[in-house]
């Protein structure tokens, strides 16, 4: 397999996990732990994860001048990223935050023509537009998962955390070509933890450990383990062969994965209106990720 499918096949299983997510996190909060709360959990355990797995990788030393990219990295692809979207979580639905993060290739699209001169192609400005009717229909058609408590606040949450994550990918584009993965994504969880940690540490001591069921505890190990730690390797190793605008596009297979989940789990149903949504998002993929000459 090529560098290169090796990367969709990597932001493929990002989307999926992701998709998982939606319901899982929202099984946990704000029930078991405030949405802060949990962030610091999050963001707290994957900083030990990257620092242990740093021990077995490539030993590089990152410049002064680097410091400052990684600090903004540290802001808008952790602490103001996930801030915004688990707070916007658990005031919406799952699957009505999965449709909102599908703005950020938009986002990403337009900053990298503007940041990084990235001159946009016909096919990938249909796809995206095919992939956006796709998750709009599936917002409109599709039963949402759980009780949404500020639907209006927490759709502005996420959407503020979409902008953010699309600063965030084409921030750490540069840092990725320049060192091992390890070498700065400690330092990015590092300095998050210590922004989000005011935030979230009042909600983080307030949970009640000896009387949390064993199912919410794997619950937030496997956002902890999988949707964070697991998820930035999978990201970085598709960024280190993709654009950002292309990693960006796969966001819209996250609503797509959540609704299959909630159906697996008898929470939704399948129409002919879901299938040709999912055809939509499918095509969009293609032509945004279509490699038509020798750049990704």
């Amino acid at each position: 397999m090529s560098k290169r499918n090796l990367a969709l096949v990597a932001a493929t299983l990002v989307s999926i996990i992701y998709g998982v997510t939606f319901t899982i996190a929202k099984d946990v909060m704000p029930k078991y732990v405030g949405a802060f709360g949990f962030i610091v959990m999050r963001v707290g355990g994957s900083v030990v994860l990257f620092w242990l797995a740093w021990l077995f990788s490539v030993k590089e030393k990152i410049a002064k001048n680097d410091f400052p990219r990684i600090t903004a990295a540290a802001f808008f692809g952790v602490a103001f990223n996930m801030l915004t979207f688990f707070k916007g979580l658990s005031l919406t639905s799952p699957i009505s935050a999965a449709v909102l993060m599908c703005t950020t290739p938009i986002i990403v699209l337009i900053l990298s023509s503007i940041i990084m001169k990235e001159r946009m192609q016909t096919s990938k400005a249909v796809g995206i537009v095919l992939g956006l009717v796709g998750t709009a229909v599936l917002i409109g058609y599709g039963k949402s998962i759980g009780n949404a408590t500020n639907a209006p606040l927490g759709n502005f949450l996420v959407f503020v955390n979409a902008v953010s994550y699309g600063l965030y990918l084409i921030m750490v584009r540069k840092l990725m070509d320049k060192y091992n993965a390890f070498t700065f994504v400690k330092w990015i969880y590092l300095f998050g933890f210590i922004m989000v940690l005011p935030f979230g540490w009042s909600e983080f001591s307030q949970v009640s450990w000896e009387f949390l069921p064993t199912s919410v505890a794997l619950k937030m190990a496997f956002v902890v383990i999988i949707s964070t730690f697991l998820t930035y390797l999978l990201n970085l190793l598709s960024m280190k062969e993709l654009k950002p605008t292309t990693v960006a596009v796969f966001i819209y297979l996250q609503p797509l994965f959540a609704t299959v989940f909630a159906i697996g789990l008898g929470k939704d149903q399948l129409s002919w209106i879901k299938i040709s949504a999912a055809l939509l998002i499918f095509i969009g993929v293609y032509l945004v990720t279509r490699k038509k000459n020798p750049a990704n």
